[in-house]
């Protein structure tokens, strides 16, 4: 199984997908335990919900299960959200805060999972933001995401339709925040920004606005497209479409923000 598939498309926008591979090797499934083997923390059906919004838009997505290893986390496990319950590189929880394994993954496997899944993942993703980069003198990553809109292990509440982060603004251009932000909220649909989900290590690395690199995650609430948000997670197609409206008009705004973004 490859890490990750990748789509070269010709226009300034690079889509990130860390989280919608369900692949897992038989030595990894057979030490989940029944909780972990529901793969419940997936980004369900987010590749469908992109496909097709935006001509010439690259993709690259981990086919790989976040529960191998997080390829939205750094390499030094170092937390996101110091002093917040998350989990972690490898996660020994779900995020419910349950465990998910019968036996927890060790020092050197974990490091061999760096090495075969989580390094190949973000060589590609850095190639394609460094070939958009050198084609339009601009990258913009767009990260995408999703996430129950009820997990008090979490965070309190019900969490907004869109929930966009750009590190407190440091990852991409204003004008980028602004017109992403502006979009959600002509809907009229919750939304945030830089709320809980503050954008994760993808964003954090990769945004570079000084360099010509931009990124922004979108954390979208599961239950904007999905009929139901535990098993067995099905796609609301009446749902989604009227969601693919926004998005796709997010996705039109960035690439036509890109000229004027150009270091």
């Amino acid at each position: 199984m490859n890490p990750v598939e990748i789509h070269e498309g010709e226009g300034p926008v690079i889509l990130g997908l860390p989280h919608t591979g369900t692949w897992l090797p038989e030595d990894v499934r057979a030490r989940l335990n029944p909780r972990g083997q529901v793969l419940a923390d997936t980004d369900w059906h987010i590749e469908r919900l992109y496909d097709g919004l935006l001509p010439g838009v690259t993709t690259v997505r981990a086919t790989f299960h976040r529960y191998v290893i997080d390829a939205n986390r750094g390499p030094d496990d170092a937390s996101l959200y110091p002093g917040q319950n998350t989990t972690g590189l490898v996660p020994v929880t779900d995020f419910d805060g349950d465990p998910i394994w019968t036996e927890e993954p060790t020092a050197e496997e974990i490091a061999d999972r760096k090495a075969r899944f989580h390094a190949p993942y973000h060589a590609a993703l850095d190639a394609q933001i460094q070939r958009v980069r050198a084609r339009h003198g601009v990258a913009i990553l767009y990260d995408c995401h999703s996430i129950r809109s009820h997990i008090p292990f979490l965070f309190e509440g019900t969490l907004p339709d869109f929930n966009i982060g750009t590190n407190s603004g440091a990852a991409c251009d204003p004008r980028i925040e602004k017109a992403v932000f502006d979009t959600c909220a002509a809907t009229g649909r919750t939304h945030v920004l830089n709320g809980r989900f503050k954008g994760g290590w993808t964003t954090r690395h990769y945004g570079q606005p000084g360099t010509g690199v931009h990124a922004i995650q979108m954390e979208l609430a599961q239950s904007s497209h999905l009929a139901t948000e535990t098993p067995p997670f099905a796609y609301d197609e009446a749902k989604a479409e009227v969601l693919r409206v926004t998005l796709k008009a997010i996705l039109e705004r960035l690439a036509a923000l890109a000229p004027e973004l150009r270091a």
